[in-house]
């Protein structure tokens, strides 16, 4: 997909904002934005992705998160250095103001609270995922 179809850069035609809806739509790529909006921070690492994908290779849901990424759906959020942690994630992905702006158009998020709901009744979280999950985060605003 081209990036011209992506969510930033001004006014989209009709076509290019159905590709966009195609393409975050994909079966992959729309599962790995449920769980950014299901994650209790919405910013999972990309472990977490992995782990809420085993279906998918790693390799598969890393390629999908760039192109994501490419299309400025999701971005990818860095701890600062003097707050990262040794055994512990320092990237992770949310959704972009422009990324969140397109999905609620298009109401792709008016499930958001029963995917967090979901994701709160997962029992058999490997104990890294567990530790991935309380690990810190960096501040969006």
């Amino acid at each position: 997909m081209s990036t011209d179809a992506g969510v930033g850069g001004g006014s989209k035609t009709e076509a290019e904002t159905r590709e966009l809806l195609h393409f975050v739509t994909q079966e992959t790529r729309f599962a790995i934005v449920s769980n950014i909006l299901q994650h209790p921070d919405q910013l999972p690492s990309m472990y977490e992705l992995e782990q809420l994908n085993p279906s998918v290779s790693e390799a598969t849901v890393y390629k999908h998160v760039q192109k994501l990424i490419e299309a400025g759906i999701v971005e990818e959020v860095t701890l600062p250095e003097d707050e990262r942690r040794q055994g512990y994630p320092w990237k992770f992905y949310g959704l972009t103001d422009e990324g969140r702006a397109f999905l609620e158009a298009h109401n792709l998020l008016e499930a958001e609270e029963t995917l967090q709901r979901i994701y709160e009744t997962i029992s058999d979280k490997p104990e890294k995922m567990i530790k991935y999950e309380n690990a810190p985060r960096p501040d969006r605003e």
